[in-house]
Parts: C-alpha cells; sequence; structure tokens
C-alpha cells in the first residue's frame, strides 16, 4: 500500500488501490444513497476549486456543523486539498459555544446540515462578523445549496493551481481546530497537524484484522476526533462506511448493513446490555434457566482459554442456544467493537468477550489525537478493565507523586489555538503531556485508567473518594441511566441518580404498576427498593469510607442539550451541582444517625 504522509493522501489510494461503489453511504429518504470511490475524489476536488472560487485562502478557517453525512468528508477532504483549516462543531452546540468557537477561530465560511442550525446562526449574525459565506447541506430558502456550490467547483477549473497548493502542502501543515466541549470554561481549540493524525491511524492499522470488504457502521459525532480518526483509518484501510441516521436507529442499522465494527461510547454499550438482559428477564421456566446460566457463565470468563476444557464444552452449548442470537442482534458478522470516551464497565466487557463480541477499549484525549493505547487483536494483547498497550512511537509515564498519566509522541497536538497560556499549563517544558488523568499499567504492560485527578474528592474526614469506579458500579443496574457521587467535604459520600425510565415502564407494565409521569413515577416506592437494594449491594464492595450512605433518585433526565452532559456524553459536574444544589443541601443537612 502506498505511503500517506497528508490525511487528503487517502484519496489517491482510491485511484490506485480501492475499486468501490459504496465509500460512503447514508440514508435518503429511507434508502442508502451510496457514493463511490470516484465520487468521493470528484466531490472533494469540486469543494477545493469552490472554496478557492469564493476566495477562501489558505490557512483560512471553515467551521462544518452537521450530523455525520458523506458530505461532511466532501468538505473535510476538500479543505484539506486546498490548505484550508477545517473546525468542526457539534451540531448540538450551545449559542455561547457556537458565537465563542466561530469568533475565536475566525471561520471566513460554515457548512451547516439543516434548518436548525441556520436559526441559531441567525439569531447570532450580529455577534459573527468573520463569516462571509453560509452553505447548507439540505436546501434553506435565501441559502446557497450544496449542490449550487458543487456547481461553482464543477465550473471553476482549477486543478492546476490546486495540485500547486497539495504539493506544497506539508505533513506539519495545520489540519484542523478542534473545540474541546470541556466540562468547565470556555472551549479550546486543539490544533491537529496532518502529521498528528497519520502517525496515528498508522499506529493504529492492525489493532482488529481489517479488510477492504467490511463495512463500518457510524454514529458518533464525526466532529469528534474518536470518530473522525475512526473513519480516516476506515478509509485508508479501504473500508465501506455508513454512517446511521440517528442513535434511535443504530438497531436496525446494525441489522440492515451487518457491519464488521463500529465505534461506541460505553453507555451504548450498556444500553445493549441492558436490552439483553431486559428480554432475558421476560423468558420463563428452562428459557430463563438456560438464559440466566449463560449470563452466570459469561460472569466466570477469562481470556486465552484459561477457564479449562469443561468450561469450553458449556461455553460451547451457551454459545448455541444464547450468545448467538446476541451476535444476530448486532448484524450477526460483527468482528470488534471500539470504545472509548470514558471507562467500559469490566463486568460488560467480559460477559461480551465471552458471546464473541469482542469489546476493545482503547484511551486518548483530542490533545492527543486520540488514542494513546488500545487492546487489540493478536496474542496476549487484550486485558479486561484496561486501556490496553500503548501504541507504537508514543510515550507514556505515570507522574510518581500524583499517579497522573504523561504523554508524548507524534499524535500530540500542536497546543491550543491562540491560547499559549493554556498550552503550557498541559505541556511541560520537556513536552510531556498532562493529561489529567490518574492511572498504571498492568503487569507493566497495559494502562489502566482509576479516575480523573479533578474529579476525586476528600471527605470532611480526609478520606479520597475516586468516583469514576463508584459510579460504574451504580450503573451496571438496568434501572440506572446515569449517577453522580457527591460528597466533598461532607462526613460521607453519596449519589445523585437518574433512573432509566425506559426499563422502569417495562417493569412497571409487567407488574401491573400504572405509569404516571416521570416525576411522580421517580418516587414510587418499586423504584426506591430496586434502587436502594442495588445500592447496599453496591456497598458491599466498597471500602467503609467509600460506601453511599443517601442517595437521592432524580426526576429528569441529563442531556447534552440540558448542559448536564458533554457531547461524548461525559458528566458536566460543576453544572449537575449547581441545577441540584438543594437536593444536596438536603442531603447532608440531615445529622447522622
Amino acid at each position: 500500500m502506498m505511503e500517506i504522509k497528508r490525511v487528503f493522501d487517502i484519496l489517491d489510494l482510491y485511484k490506485s488501490s480501492f475499486v468501490k461503489n459504496d465509500v460512503l453511504s447514508s440514508k435518503v429518504n429511507k434508502s442508502w444513497k451510496k457514493y463511490s470511490n470516484e465520487d468521493f475524489i470528484n466531490y472533494s476536488n469540486w469543494v477545493s476549486c469552490a472554496l478557492i472560487k469564493m476566495g477562501i485562502s489558505q490557512n483560512e478557517k471553515v467551521a462544518i456543523i452537521s450530523n455525520n453525512r458523506p458530505e461532511w468528508n466532501f468538505c473535510d477532504y476538500g479543505s484539506q486539498q486546498a490548505n484550508v483549516v477545517t473546525v468542526p462543531i457539534f451540531p448540538t452546540a450551545s449559542k455561547h459555544d457556537l458565537q465563542f468557537i466561530l469568533n475565536h477561530s475566525e471561520a471566513k465560511l460554515i457548512f451547516i446540515s439543516d434548518k436548525s442550525i441556520y436559526e441559531k446562526l441567525v439569531s447570532l449574525e450580529k455577534e459573527l462578523p468573520h463569516v462571509q459565506h453560509i452553505v447548507s447541506f439540505e436546501k434553506i430558502d435565501g441559502l446557497l445549496t450544496f449542490d449550487e456550490f458543487i456547481n461553482l467547483g464543477i465550473e471553476n477549473d482549477c486543478f492546476e493551481e490546486l495540485q500547486r497548493i497539495k504539493n506544497a502542502i506539508l505533513p506539519s501543515n495545520l489540519l484542523t481546530i478542534l473545540y474541546t466541549s470541556g466540562t468547565t470554561g470556555v472551549p479550546k481549540g486543539v490544533m491537529i497537524t496532518h502529521h498528528n493524525l497519520v502517525s496515528n491511524v498508522l499506529a493504529c492499522q492492525d489493532f482488529a484484522p481489517f479488510k477492504s470488504t467490511w463495512r463500518a457502521l457510524s454514529f458518533l459525532p464525526l466532529n469528534h476526533v474518536y470518530e473522525r480518526m475512526v473513519c480516516t483509518l476506515y478509509l485508508y484501510k479501504g473500508i465501506s462506511i455508513y454512517y446511521a441516521e440517528g442513535l434511535e436507529t443504530i438497531g436496525d442499522n446494525l441489522k440492515d448493513i451487518k457491519p464488521q465494527i463500529f465505534v461506541s461510547v460505553p453507555r451504548l454499550i450498556e444500553r445493549v446490555y441492558e436490552k439483553i438482559t431486559a428480554t432475558g428477564e421476560k423468558l420463563t421456566g428452562v428459557k430463563r434457566k438456560i438464559f440466566d446460566w449463560s449470563i452466570r457463565l459469561a460472569h466466570r470468563y477469562e481470556l486465552n482459554n484459561k477457564n479449562g476444557s469443561w468450561y469450553r464444552v458449556q461455553h460451547k452449548i451457551a454459545d448455541k442456544l444464547v450468545y448467538s442470537k446476541w451476535r444476530e442482534a448486532v448484524g450477526g458478522k460483527l468482528v470488534c467493537i471500539a470504545s472509548g470516551g470514558a471507562a467500559l464497565n469490566p463486568k460488560l466487557e467480559r460477559v461480551f468477550l465471552c458471546a464473541n463480541i469482542v469489546c476493545l477499549q482503547g484511551y486518548g484525549l483530542t490533545e492527543t489525537c486520540v488514542v494513546v493505547s488500545v487492546n487489540r487483536y493478536g496474542e496476549d494483547n487484550i486485558r479486561i478493565g484496561t486501556c490496553g498497550p500503548v501504541i507504537e512511537g508514543v510515550a507514556v509515564k505515570i507522574d510518581s507523586e500524583s499517579g497522573e498519566i504523561l504523554v508524548k509522541g507524534p499524535n500530540l497536538m500542536n497546543g491550543y489555538y491562540k491560547n499559549e497560556v493554556a498550552t503550557n499549563e498541559v505541556i511541560d517544558t520537556d513536552g510531556w503531556f498532562h493529561t489529567g488523568d490518574v492511572g498504571t499499567f498492568v503487569e507493566g504492560k497495559f494502562l489502566k485508567i482509576t479516575d480523573r485527578i479533578k474529579e476525586i474528592f476528600k471527605t470532611s474526614s480526609g478520606k479520597y473518594i475516586a468516583p469514576l469506579m463508584i459510579e460504574n458500579k451504580i450503573k451496571e443496574s438496568r434501572f440506572v441511566e446515569q449517577s453522580m457521587v457527591i460528597g466533598e467535604g461532607e462526613k460521607h459520600a453519596s449519589a445523585l441518580i437518574v433512573p432509566s425510565f425506559v426499563n422502569f415502564k417495562d417493569y412497571c407494565k409487567e407488574n401491573n404498576i400504572e405509569w404516571t409521569t416521570n416525576q411522580e413515577m421517580s418516587k414510587h416506592d418499586a423504584l426506591k427498593k430496586i434502587i436502594n437494594d442495588h445500592i447496599k449491594n453496591v456497598n458491599k464492595d466498597l471500602a467503609p469510607f467509600e460506601q453511599l450512605k443517601r442517595c437521592q433518585i432524580l426526576s429528569s433526565d441529563w442531556s447534552i442539550e440540558g448542559g448536564e452532559l458533554t457531547p461524548k456524553m461525559s458528566l458536566k459536574r460543576k453544572i449537575i451541582k449547581e441545577k441540584n444544589v438543594h437536593i444536596i443541601n438536603k442531603i447532608f443537612a440531615i445529622e447522622e444517625e
């Protein structure tokens, strides 16, 4: 395979190595619209020429605010070739963040997907002095459509000029600015070069047995470094990418396209498991006994055939009767799921590995152009509960005093855009990036994340609480959607719990409990008993000072739109505390009995 040095060099692979009619696909009017390798190249070239025609100069910025769709890639690769820097933005970004990012980056042109985004921009029109053009993928009255924009590129025969621009682009050139949503403060613009992304793609190209005949389902936002890097890897390996219509259609899309791989965050994997267990709980008689036995068997699963020959016999039976049906539910051809963005519960990882649904957990940050370490195929390269071995070319060390993970390598960002102070705060004079994550090495090889430095807190008795581990244990119940451990400076730890109203509603149907509203049902004695019994079990595995004394069930979900979650579904702890200050005060106002 030809060597790539700039990300857009991947397009040349599709001239020489891969001929496909479905390089990129998305649903249009309930049918898959497919784009071939020739389409991909042509559209990217037309975008380049249209940008030049509209007077967007080299190193100027264009924003992409859109759901996942082929046009996203055309704009990305077309901008790259014209040496124009992309600024991808979450479609769900608040007006405050949108205004800050567009002004801070000085984006001259914005690609948008639909009217809802345009309405946000219209409301900010007077506060966006740098924006000169808006191009919409969907038809909006008064706006330049993507088709009209492409026609500009077709009419502007600039291929000789474009080739000169491409030839002069170095691997060290700025590729994109990714603004981190963060859990506090204003977004910071992470500067990623071609070399950063290419080095990460090449280092990860063998973590699974990739084949150009594979299909991948993509549903995490492309503007996040995680999905963008993996989709770049897919394209480099000739894997066809199918974009899901939305999170709610993932199940149907899996059955439809039967992918070999997809990337997920742990919460979505947890939901798959919850559906599996909920289905099992509806079974009766012998079928229920077989299901429960298969779950117990999966909880005992060990890698590398360590369970012994009798276990293998049982596993073969369970696989035929139960696990094979789980694989069919995710398309039947799945080779692996790449998991990242947060810690994957080891219990789920073990269960899915047993069912031959391989979850490869990795670790990384936007600032490291994502992957630092990852579990992978190959002899003895997976350890449950870890993020796998560090990838080739990247160095990791653990700070001896704080336990913080420090990273150095070719994937490390060029710094924060227009923010030297913030850059110097995270990259020391020796070039080590301070991640803010606490971790350790298992067996001297497998990186394990134990918490975030900023999230560890101390109770009034001086004991340190690492909330992530406890929160993951709380979420093992299918009746818990989210949880946040609290208790900084207090006598004990407690938790705020968002119940899974969907699963509790199913429980109510099965037990003839009348459903009213989320508000009322959050106070129902049946839910309280389920949650309290679960917390008692969680406490059994915790040290006395970690145990949860008074947990409060909340009546409304945490969401990205509501501001409680980041786009990758991490908790915005400060905002959650502010929104629930009266509840928290009440929890800790009660004197110890």
